[in-house]
C-alpha cells in the first residue's frame, strides 16, 4: 500500500507547474525578447531555469510536513 503524497511534494510540484505555465504564457504573450531584454543574453537561460527551481524550493520549504505512522 502506498503512503499518501506529502504536502511538501504537492506544494513544490504545484509551484513548478505554475511557474512554468506563467513563463510560457508570458513568452507567448510577449513573443519577443522584451520579456528578458534588460538581462544580458548569457544570463537569460539561467534565469529561466532558476525561477521555477527557486519557487519549487520555497514552496517545499514553506509547506508543512506530513507526519507518517511507523508501519
Amino acid at each position: 500500500m502506498a503512503a499518501p503524497t506529502e504536502a511538501k511534494v504537492k506544494a513544490a510540484s504545484t509551484a513548478t507547474f505554475l511557474a512554468g505555465l506563467a513563463i510560457a504564457v508570458l513568452n507567448a504573450a510577449v513573443a519577443d525578447n522584451s520579456l528578458l531584454g534588460p538581462l544580458p543574453v548569457w544570463l537569460q537561460a539561467p534565469v529561466l531555469a532558476l525561477v521555477p527551481a527557486g519557487l519549487t524550493w520555497l514552496a517545499g520549504y514553506q509547506a508543512r510536513h506530513t507526519p507518517r505512522s511507523i508501519v
